[in-house]
């Protein structure tokens, strides 16, 4: 399994090259970002972004002091806004309750105690959580999302049932604990399942197609450097 999950990286990113994702100029836009990018594109996403930052309350004092209304308003174009009003002042209520807001002090805190705490707030999930860990604070935790599932049970590595945390897992256990690993592997994931493993395949396109199991593609991938 290792060596599968490592020559999949090393063939998509010789293919796609780096992805430089997430964007965000800073770790709490990042932050900001994943929240409301649930269920809804990320341009719509990046709208609301710019609102914010037009307002100049894209940092956590701004959005604290913020009445509901306005930020629901500003908001609007993530989709589901009042319920992402919601999440995301729970999630500024709890930055404040246990780090003062600070950021970088929140970034202090270990890997798995943090995760917990994220979880235990109004509205992130495992894929939120650990898009906040992974992007805002570059701590070493693979994310999932509906893209790996589907790019890995299709290649026929993981059933189509498979549980968050068994998905994680391989990634977790089988390759280096990197951040920048983790990074790149799941933004590569994300640009594949955009352009080319979507809903409706678009198969001919696949760099991995007919490639797992291949002995001959398994002896070029050594070939390719990776992060």
């Amino acid at each position: 399994m290792k060596d599968i999950l490592i020559k999949i990286y090393r063939t998509l990113y010789q293919t796609y090259g780096p992805r430089h994702w997430w964007p965000g100029e800073t770790s709490f836009e990042v932050m900001v970002g994943a929240i409301l990018t649930q269920n809804t594109s990320w341009r719509n996403v990046e709208k609301a972004i710019q609102k914010l930052k037009g307002k100049g309350v894209l940092n956590p004092e701004g959005i604290h002091h913020l009445k509901r209304s306005e930020l629901a308003r500003l908001i609007k174009s993530s989709g589901y806004y009042r319920i992402k009003t919601d999440r995301l002042k729970s999630f500024i209520d709890f930055l404040f309750e246990e780090y003062d807001g600070n950021i970088k002090k929140m970034g202090r805190e270990r890997l798995g105690e943090l995760r917990e705490k994220l979880l235990g707030v109004k509205g992130i999930g495992p894929e939120t959580a650990d898009s906040i860990l992974l992007y805002g604070l570059k701590k070493p935790i693979f994310v999932v999302d509906a893209y790996t599932r589907r790019i890995l049970s299709r290649n026929g590595i993981i059933s189509e049932k498979a549980s968050y945390e068994e998905v994680q897992k391989l990634f977790m256990e089988y390759l280096p604990c990197d951040e920048k690993l983790f990074n790149e592997y799941h933004a590569l994931f994300v640009y594949l399942g955009k352009t080319v493993c979507k809903k409706i395949p678009r198969c001919e396109l696949c760099p991995l197609r007919d490639k797992i199991g291949n002995k001959k593609w398994e002896m070029e991938s050594r070939k390719v450097p990776h992060l």
